[in-house]
C-alpha cells in the first residue's frame, strides 16, 4: 500500500527536531484543560491551550510488529476531560497546512497550533494539530489563523502502522479568518 501524503508529512514533522511538549508528566493536564470550554452556537470552543494542554509521548513505532495486532496507542495519556470531547461539535482555530487538494480546494489538512512547525520551527507535539477532512473542500488559507467547525474525534489514529494523530475533525465549514 502506497503511503498517503499525510503519513509522509507527519513522519517528517515528528522527526525534524525537539518537541514543543510541556514539562508536565505524560497525561497530566494543565489548568486550562480542566476548565469547561465555552460554547459558541452549540460548538465547544476548543483552543490549543486545551488540546495541547498536556504532554503526550507517542509510543515507539516497531517495524517488526505483527500487522494483525493493534499497536500501542498512548490513549491512556489523554486526560478524561479531553476524551469527553470526542464525538462533540467543536470549533478550533489554528493554522492550515494542506495535505490533500481536489479541484483547487483543500479537502484534508492539519490545523496546527503554530505555523512555526513548518520548515524552520521545532517539531510540534502530536496534540498540537488536528487532522481535518472537509469533503466539499475549502480555499487554502495559509499563514493566517482560521476557525473550523465540525465533529471532533479524540483518540489515536494510524495510517500504514504509523500514529498520525490523536485529534481528527469531520469538518463542516470554515469560519472566520483571523488575519
Amino acid at each position: 500500500m502506497k503511503p498517503r501524503p499525510l503519513a509522509l508529512l507527519l513522519a517528517f514533522v515528528m522527526t525534524v527536531g525537539p518537541t514543543m511538549a510541556e514539562s508536565l508528566p505524560a497525561g497530566t493536564p494543565a489548568a486550562a484543560v480542566l476548565t469547561a470550554p465555552e460554547i459558541e452556537d452549540g460548538y465547544l470552543k476548543l483552543g490549543f491551550d486545551r488540546l495541547a494542554g498536556f504532554k503526550f509521548i507517542p509510543p515507539e513505532f516497531d517495524p517488526a510488529a505483527n500487522p494483525n495486532v493493534q499497536p500501542p496507542t498512548g490513549n491512556e495519556q489523554i486526560p478524561e476531560i479531553v476524551k469527553s470531547w470526542s464525538g462533540k461539535k467543536a470549533v478550533v482555530t489554528g493554522f492550515m497546512l494542506p495535505t490533500r487538494l481536489e479541484k483547487g480546494k483543500c479537502t484534508e489538512f492539519l490545523l496546527m497550533a503554530s505555523q512555526m512547525a513548518c520548515c524552520f520551527g521545532g517539531a510540534p507535539n502530536i496534540n498540537d494539530w488536528v487532522v481535518v477532512r472537509i469533503p466539499k473542500g475549502v480555499p487554502v488559507m495559509m499563514d493566517v489563523p482560521v476557525s473550523f467547525y465540525g465533529t471532533l474525534k479524540v483518540g489515536a489514529t494510524f495510517e500504514n502502522g504509523y500514529l498520525t494523530g490523536i485529534y481528527e475533525m469531520d469538518g463542516e465549514r470554515m469560519g472566520e479568518v483571523k488575519g
